[in-house]
């Protein structure tokens, strides 16, 4: 049966002109999925949840391809960063440039794509949020949103400036994330949301990638939120619940640490190296900086750490000493032999060192700046079992050892409680 219909096709194929079959090949609405067409229901936002290799990247090209042959214009195209709203949205292999045929296909010019009709689409970085003051736009496709450093700064700056045409609308694609920016999307009565998993898109996906990658984490926490495209909240079991995550609000910061956890090698596939500066101001610590990197190699991550602390004009650098010793002071010393360095040696597990911190995050004694979103993820994911997703908890490891010298060592008076 299956051998007859092949036949078939390709006769059916073999009949048709040249041009026949690129209309064919380019028709969006004989090849996609319902979920992959905008909603038909009245809406100001297309907000679309997607699994990886789910298709929402194909989906919010074609729709930018409709607004450009409907005259609709100007467009923004924004991603977390310009090389990513580049290289994705616009070269990408389900890129703007890939879904059009050659006699529609925009021309890349700079930071703009210019139809042959004329329209035209900026395209923006998120991570640059006063870049939106000035242009003004008829739409635009935002890209993993969840993921953007400054997600409410730069949607909000975004939106003073769709204010062309009739009717100005934005898709936002992006797997899910719990950011503050996600749930009120998803709370705006304007918005209208699809959710896509990864299976529903398995006839573009290369078999192995099935087999592999899906089969090992669905029905995982990871696997929902990566790939049926669901929103996690939290994990039941986690010591950090996202409520209890507080935005810093200023004040003096009076003593600033830079916490680092070292790998045991410096190799492509050794853990990262946990790097995080944190501040104590007035009764609690604010979270100032992620600046976790993989891979780490000893004299890469010192010359990060040592860039941190004159960055933020530190105090000094705590240096976790159990895997590597003396080494780990010197490497540091090597870069800067100026730097303050307090080696600290873990005694207890993971979950143990991290308990107290927990307990001064319920108190509400600690707060974060906006874009810490990875720190924050491993936080909420970090188990009993002293893993996050059955990763080391790099980041979380540096974050304790921050918290614990501006707060626990010195015994501040509130957690003398505890």
């Amino acid at each position: 049966m299956t051998s007859s219909r092949t036949a078939e096709t390709r006769a059916e194929v073999a009949a048709k002109s040249n041009d026949e079959v690129e209309a064919e090949y380019y028709d969006w609405n004989r090849w996609a999925f319902p979920k992959q067409l905008p909603p038909v229901s009245d809406w100001t936002t297309w907000l679309l949840l997607g699994g990886r290799g789910s298709g929402k990247t194909r989906a919010g090209a074609e729709w930018v391809r409709t607004l450009a042959a409907r005259r609709i214009g100007p467009i923004a195209l924004v991603g977390e960063t310009m090389t990513e709203a580049i290289s994705i949205m616009v070269r990408g292999e389900s890129g703007i440039l890939s879904v059009h045929p050659d006699v529609d296909r925009p021309v890349l010019k700079g930071n703009r794509l210019i139809w042959p009709n004329g329209v035209e689409a900026a395209i923006m970085s998120a991570s640059d949020p006063e870049r939106f003051r000035g242009p003004q736009f008829a739409a635009a496709w935002c890209d993993e949103v969840a993921k953007w450093p400054h997600g409410e700064e730069a949607w909000d700056m975004l939106q003073f400036g769709l204010r062309l045409g009739d009717r100005p609308q934005q898709l936002a694609t992006t797997t899910p994330r719990p950011s503050r920016l996600i749930k009120r999307l998803l709370s705006d009565p304007q918005t209208a949301v699809t959710h896509i998993r990864t299976d529903e898109n398995r006839a573009q996906l290369a078999p192995g990638f099935l087999e592999a990658v899906v089969a090992r984490y669905r029905g995982s926490v990871l696997g929902r939120q990566e790939l049926d495209g669901e929103l996690i909240e939290d994990m039941p079991d986690a010591l950090w619940q996202r409520s209890m995550f507080r935005r810093f609000e200023g004040g003096e910061i009076d003593r600033i640490i830079v916490a680092v956890d070292p790998p045991v090698t410096g190799t492509a596939k050794s853990d990262a190296c946990g790097i995080v500066v944190a501040g104590r101001v007035g009764d609690g610590v604010v979270v100032l900086e992620d600046r976790t990197i993989k891979p780490a190699a000893p004299l890469t991550w010192a010359y990060r750490a040592v860039a941190a602390y004159q960055a933020h004009g530190a105090d000094a650098i705590v240096v976790e000493v159990n895997q590597g010793g003396d080494l780990v002071q010197q490497v540091i010393t090597q870069v800067d032999a100026t730097v303050p360095v307090r080696a600290v040696r873990a005694n207890r597990g993971k979950w143990l060192r991290a308990e107290p911190v927990a307990a001064l995050y319920g108190r509400g004694l600690v707060s974060h700046v906006e874009g810490l979103t990875a720190l924050e993820d491993e936080m909420c994911a970090f188990g009993s079992d002293g893993k996050s997703e059955g990763h080391s908890p790099d980041r979380v490891d540096a974050l304790v050892w921050a918290v614990t010298e501006l707060m626990l060592n010195e015994m501040h008076p509130r957690v003398r409680g505890l």
